[in-house]
C-alpha cells in the first residue's frame, strides 16, 4: 500500500515551517503567493494532499452532511438524492447517506451523526418525530437539522419544502373544474409527515366549494403494493354507485398502485370511472401506460435553499416554494 506524504515531508522539500503548508491548503489562510507556489509544487511533487480528517479534530468543521432517508420503495427519492448529492458536492461537501430501517431507528442514528461530528443532517423521509429528536441523548452540540421536501412540525428544525395550501388549491380547482363531485384521499403511512399538510388542504378547499364528504383511504408505507392494497379493500367494500369519482393520492407511488389495481381488478375505466390524482411526478407517471396527472415539487429551488442554509448563505428558517400542476390523462 503506498505510504501517504504527510505535511512535515512537503514543508521538508518546499523549505518551509509544517504551518506554512497547513495555510496553503486553508481557504482564507494568510501566506505570501510566493510560499504558497512552492508548498504547491512540492505537494504536487509528493502526490500530497491534506487529511481532512485530521484537520477537523482540530475545526470541528467535517465537511461532511448526512441524509436520512427511511422510504426508499418511492421511486421519487433516487433523482432528488441524485440531485441533493450534486449539489454539496459543488459546495465541497460530502453526503453520507443513512438507511434509517428497523434495525436502526432514528434516536440510534441521530447519536451516530453525532459522534462523527457531521457539520448537518438533512432528513428525507416521512417517519420524523418531536419525541424522536427529543430524545434526552442527543446533546445540545447537534449538528443542525432541516426536513427536506416535507412539512415539519418539530421546533428548532425548520423544513425546506413544497407549498402545500397552494399545491392543493391549484389542485382542487383543477378537479372541480373538470366536474368531479366525490372526492376521495389515500395517504400513506400515519407519521408527522407531509400527508398531514396535504391532507387537510384537500378537504378544506373541497369543503370550500361546498362538498362536505371527502372519503379517506390510508395506505400503512409509501409504495405501489401498500397503495393497490388500500384500494383493492376500498373498492371490493363500495358499490360502484357509491364510489368516489376521483382519487387523490399523497405522492405518485401511491397513485400508481391504485390505478393499476382499480383497473386490472376492477375493470375501472381511468379517467371515466375512477380519476386519480397523484403528487411529485415521477418518470413513471408520466409514461402512456399511465398518464397520471400530478403535481410537480420544486426539487431544484428546494435543494438549493438548504444547502445554502447549509453553507451559510442564507438564513435558517422554514421555506416554502411554489411548485406547478402537471395535468395528463388520468383527471
Amino acid at each position: 500500500m503506498r505510504k501517504r506524504a504527510t505535511a512535515k515531508e512537503v514543508a521538508e522539500a518546499a523549505g518551509v515551517s509544517k504551518w506554512t503548508v497547513i495555510r496553503a491548503f486553508t481557504p482564507g489562510a494568510s501566506i505570501t503567493d510566493a510560499s504558497r507556489h512552492k508548498v504547491l509544487q512540492a505537494a504536487e511533487a509528493l502526490n500530497y494532499s491534506p487529511n481532512l480528517l485530521a484537520r477537523s479534530l482540530a475545526t470541528n468543521i467535517t465537511h461532511q452532511v448526512a441524509v436520512f432517508v427511511d422510504d426508499f420503495a418511492n421511486p421519487h427519492k433516487l433523482p432528488v438524492l441524485e440531485m441533493l448529492t450534486e449539489r454539496l458536492q459543488a459546495e465541497g461537501l460530502l453526503t453520507v447517506l443513512i438507511n434509517i430501517n428497523r434495525h436502526f431507528d432514528h434516536v440510534h442514528a441521530l447519536i451516530n451523526a453525532d459522534q462523527r461530528q457531521f457539520d448537518a443532517v438533512i432528513l428525507f423521509g416521512t417517519a420524523f418525530r418531536e419525541e424522536t429528536l427529543g430524545d434526552r441523548r442527543l446533546g445540545p452540540g447537534f449538528p443542525p437539522m432541516f426536513v427536506l421536501a416535507r412539512d415539519s412540525q418539530i421546533p428548532g428544525v425548520p423544513a425546506i419544502a413544497c407549498d402545500a395550501e397552494l399545491a392543493l388549491r391549484q389542485m382542487v380547482d383543477y378537479l372541480f373544474d373538470k366536474g368531479y363531485r366525490r372526492p376521495g384521499f389515500m395517504t400513506g403511512a400515519r407519521t408527522l409527515s407531509t400527508a398531514l399538510g396535504r391532507r387537510h388542504h384537500y378537504g378544506n378547499f373541497w369543503r370550500q366549494k361546498g362538498v362536505e364528504s371527502i372519503v379517506e383511504l390510508n395506505a400503512d408505507r409509501y409504495s405501489a403494493e401498500a397503495g393497490a392494497e388500500a384500494a383493492r379493500a376500498y373498492l371490493s367494500a363500495t358499490p360502484s354507485s357509491s364510489r368516489v369519482d376521483v382519487l387523490m393520492c399523497e405522492n405518485d407511488i401511491l397513485a400508481l398502485g391504485a390505478m393499476d389495481t382499480a383497473r386490472s381488478e376492477f375493470g375501472c375505466r381511468v379517467p371515466q370511472e375512477l380519476a386519480v390524482v397523484g403528487f411529485d411526478n415521477i418518470a413513471l407517471g408520466a409514461t402512456p401506460a399511465y398518464g397520471l396527472t400530478t403535481y410537480e415539487q420544486p426539487t431544484y429551488d428546494m435543494i438549493n435553499t438548504i444547502v445554502e442554509m447549509i453553507i451559510g448563505a442564507r438564513a435558517v428558517e422554514a421555506v416554502t416554494l411554489p411548485g406547478h400542476l402537471v395535468p395528463r390523462l388520468s383527471a
